[in-house]
């Protein structure tokens, strides 16, 4: 799902924490019909120049904080930011000591150049590489393969990170039953 921020702001500018929060009100109406899978939602950034911090804290922070405690199918992704825009979201997330996914995407729909806003603490940043870079877990394989490296006995721990990963909206989570399976946000940029 793409959501253009310029059809809803008409200008190129998004300033103000009044205007974030019209286009959070906007973002709720327009995702209102969930997926039935994990999906990313692309807010595109196209011909958009500045975008301050308090209208991307009411809006596109409001939004993916709204979405995962819902536990939406719906995954907030930032597409088309410039570097101005970046710093500002780069700020908030430091300050909220959280992380966010951004990338660049082409009108036929192609994703590149995702990369990850924000930090994360060492071992989410060491599982979020390894579900990207394996294109996909859980948490007993991540066990067999890297639980001696990580020293770690029961799967408890991948577990843990994994779910924390899910709650910052930075990786996909599939449900089979009682077990689960993580996927990239975006595996067509992998």
């Amino acid at each position: 799902m793409i959501i253009r921020i310029k059809d809803l702001v008409q200008a190129d500018i998004l300033a103000g924490a009044v205007n974030g929060k019209a286009i959070f009100a906007n973002f709720i109406s327009l995702t209102s019909h969930e997926p039935t899978q994990p999906t990313a939602l692309f807010l595109d950034f196209t011909d958009i120049e500045v975008a301050t911090a308090s209208a991307l804290r009411e809006s596109i922070v409001a939004l993916k904080a709204y979405k995962r405690s819902i536990a939406s199918n719906l995954y907030p992704v930032l597409a088309n930011i410039n570097e101005s825009i970046q710093d500002e979201v780069q700020v908030l997330m430091d300050a909220r000591n959280d992380a966010i996914i951004a990338c660049s995407r082409a009108d036929d729909g192609t994703v590149s150049q995702a990369r990850l806003i924000g930090d994360l603490d060492p071992k989410q940043a060491m599982t979020f590489e390894l579900v990207s870079r394996l294109n996909g877990a859980d948490a007993g394989s991540l066990m067999r393969q890297f639980g001696k490296e990580e020293r770690t006995t029961s799967t408890t721990a991948w577990n843990n990170r994994l779910s924390g990963l899910v709650q910052r909206g930075l990786v996909r989570e599939f449900a089979n039953g009682r077990s689960k399976f993580y996927r990239p946000l975006l595996e067509e940029a992998n």
